[in-house]
């Protein structure tokens, strides 16, 4: 069984259908994000396994126990949420103890807890501060050593580095992952973040108007998208879309410029939606990492496909420099190597590697992989 189970979940409020038929098995040790724009369900799904807010149908299992009718403090669930929820006027330690406190947990054994976690977490030294005296980053810490100390079956995180400049945020996150593989703690987490996502996940989920789109691993959603919402909202810069005709005689991929142009003609790989046997209307499917300079890089490579393309905007970014390039009256973005941001002026040759490409349904947006 695993650790937690959402079973055919729903939400409404009155006429308004928040979540639809929710279905995840979480297992024991997992770290599971939840991930989608603002107002897609994910918050109030993390509030229904907590028991904040009630279910309208469907059932909630944490080790195969019905937990869906009983009380929060009945749940064995630690929250660590966005505002950090911290008493201002109780010190770290009395903080990350208080639930221990109302449960009547001796003193000794108390302190043992406490000074265990804040160990793992660098707070020792900061046990007998209070709130206003620690940095944004202490105090996560701190809402996450209180969530810590239970012990609970299941931990939540609703969008606990959201607060964070962007600095700490990438420090935070690089602590939660390590706690992860120290504890092996089965974790649920809300982010709106899809680097956070990507980063922490052992597996994401994709939410939409309150409907998962997807479950996979980060590999997954990446390299095979359900759909184009997926595709769009995982990986950044965004993946590049082309609206266009598939020729299952050819095996070519057709699209006339948006201007009344000529026609241009790409070669799908046969592993690329090997099942497609009629034509139709597609959306081709490129990461930025899919394009590439054809200065650069060597024709020879099996896949690659040459294209004439107008250089609009270059924008370097450290590492790599982004190239927002048009091609057959569309903007599509590159992911160059860093020796290509001036040599690119030169010429307007780019290739496009096939082997990555995607091909979804012009009317339904699902992948035909």
């Amino acid at each position: 069984m695993s650790a937690l189970n959402i079973e055919n979940v729903n939400k409404n409020y009155g006429a308004l259908h928040v979540l639809k038929d929710i279905d995840i098995q979480v297992e024991s040790g997992e770290f599971l994000v939840l991930i989608g724009p603002s107002g897609c369900g994910k918050s109030t799904l993390l509030s229904a396994i907590a028991g904040i807010s009630d279910i309208t149908s469907g059932r909630l299992l944490i080790d195969s126990r019905d937990i869906t009718m009983e009380r929060p403090k009945d749940r064995d669930i630690a929250m660590v949420f966005q505002s950090y929820a911290l008493y201002p006027n109780m010190t770290v330690r009395r903080n990350m103890g208080f639930a221990l406190e109302m449960q009547k947990v001796p003193v000794k054994e108390r302190n043992a807890m406490i000074e265990r976690v804040a160990a793992q977490l660098q707070l020792t030294e900061y046990l007998d501060r209070k709130p206003a005296q620690l940095s944004g980053g202490q105090r996560q810490r701190v809402a996450m050593g209180r969530a810590l100390v239970r012990s609970p079956k299941v931990f939540l995180f609703d969008e606990p580095l959201s607060n964070l400049d962007a600095k700490l945020r990438v420090e935070m996150r690089t602590e939660l992952k390590k706690m992860h593989q120290r504890l092996g703690a089965t974790i649920v987490y809300v982010t709106h973040d899809q680097i956070e996502a990507m980063t922490l996940a052992t597996r994401i989920v994709i939410m939409k108007k309150g409907v998962i789109q997807q479950i996979g691993t980060p590999k997954e959603v990446y390299n095979k998208p359900a759909n184009t919402f997926v595709a769009s909202f995982i990986g950044s810069p965004a993946i590049n879309l082309i609206p266009g005709r598939f020729d299952p005689s050819s095996r070519t991929f057709e699209i006339g410029d948006s201007k009344g142009g000529p026609t241009a003609k790409l070669i799908i790989p046969d592993h690329i939606a090997p099942t497609l046997r009629d034509a139709r209307k597609v959306i081709l499917g490129l990461r930025p990492e899919a394009i590439e300079s054809s200065i650069i890089t060597p024709t020879t490579r099996p896949g690659l496909q040459s294209v004439n393309a107008h250089i609009e905007v270059l924008e370097p970014t450290g590492p790599d420099t982004l190239a927002v390039i048009r091609w057959q009256g569309h903007e599509l973005t590159a992911r160059l190597g860093r020796e290509d941001d001036q040599k690119a002026l030169a010429g307007a040759e780019f290739l496009f590697d096939m082997n990555q490409a995607m091909l979804f349904d012009a009317e339904t947006e699902e992948n035909l992989g």
